[in-house]
């Protein structure tokens, strides 16, 4: 598995599944553009440590070329100038990744639009929806240009998952079944250039702010399973990356064209593990044990 000599941008590659996206993709070779609102000179809103120039030099460490562009994708004209570089630089686009997200601090769960804060739940929806808009518009001018090209549209849920269940509320449903129909929007409209779109879902992610959230760290997520269980199926923000650097790779991936899937039917269909060697299928294991109230145990699921 090769990406050497591809050039990919991974849009909210400052920390989660974008920033392990963006590793991986260098792992496999790929020069890698991570861009987000959080950098070493001035943070976001969120208020954290994790930087795009701490993702790009994982990105080189890891074997690849990271290069880290400051972008707010909800400013047009920032996307456009960030689609200029990457052309002057490359003159070509292999990969693109739409991870942009953001809404973790407003979402309110299980509350009733008239209830939810309004304010949030539209702000979600521009970082969720509007930004990956944004996006393509500029970046699959350039991403189009070579028949080949990839885009991997990152959401939280399978199209299936997602259309037997709400998801937390109106604003988190709707941001996060959007990107699974821009997916299906993205292959129908580069189908004639010979680009290939999928959307994917990590599963139960072990991202920084979930470790946070549990009191935990990588090394010691287990010390959260007295809490919450089912978090027995967690997987870190590599293995999605592992699953889609792969995916890139594969001369045959138009067929996966249009497609909802997983980090665990990658995982099964590439062959590729995660970090500790395990294989999580967190969304069937979702389906035929959390949801169906069963007692937590990763057997055959991991």
């Amino acid at each position: 598995m090769t990406l050497a000599g591809r050039v990919a941008l991974v849009a909210g590659a400052t920390r989660g599944a974008g920033r392990g996206i963006a590793v991986e993709l260098g792992a496999a070779g790929a020069t890698v553009y991570c861009t987000g609102r959080t950098t070493r000179a001035q943070p976001s809103e969120y208020g954290r440590p994790e930087t795009i120039e701490d993702t790009a030099d994982l990105v080189t460490a890891a074997g690849g070329t990271g290069i880290a562009v400051p972008t707010d994708h909800l400013d047009p004209a920032a996307v456009a100038a960030l689609v200029d570089r990457v052309e002057r630089d490359h003159g070509r686009l292999d990969v693109l990744v739409n991870d942009i997200w953001g809404g973790e601090l407003m979402v309110e769960w299980d509350v009733p639009v008239w209830q939810h804060d309004l304010a949030n739940g539209l702000r979600t929806l521009r970082l969720a929806i509007e930004t990956h808009l944004v996006t393509a518009h500029h970046a699959l001018r350039l991403l189009s240009r070579t028949p080949g090209g990839l885009v991997v549209e990152v959401t939280d849920g399978t199209a299936d998952y997602n259309a037997q269940n709400y998801r937390l509320n109106v604003y988190y449903d709707l941001a996060k079944v959007a990107p699974i129909r821009l997916a299906r929007s993205w292959a129908h409209e580069l189908r004639g250039y010979g680009g290939t779109a999928v959307a994917v879902t990590p599963g139960w992610l072990r991202s920084e702010i979930m470790l946070e959230h549990f009191g935990v760290t990588e090394d010691t997520w287990r010390d959260a399973l007295e809490r919450e269980p089912h978090f027995a199926i967690s997987e870190t923000p590599r293995f999605a990356g592992r699953g889609i650097a792969a995916l890139a790779a594969d001369p045959d991936r138009h067929r996966w064209n249009g497609r909802s899937t997983s980090s665990g039917e990658l995982g099964r269909e590439y062959g590729v593990d995660d970090l500790d060697g395990s294989r999580p299928d967190a969304w069937r294991y979702v389906v035929q044990v959390q949801d169906a109230g069963l007692p937590a145990d990763t057997t055959g699921y991991r």
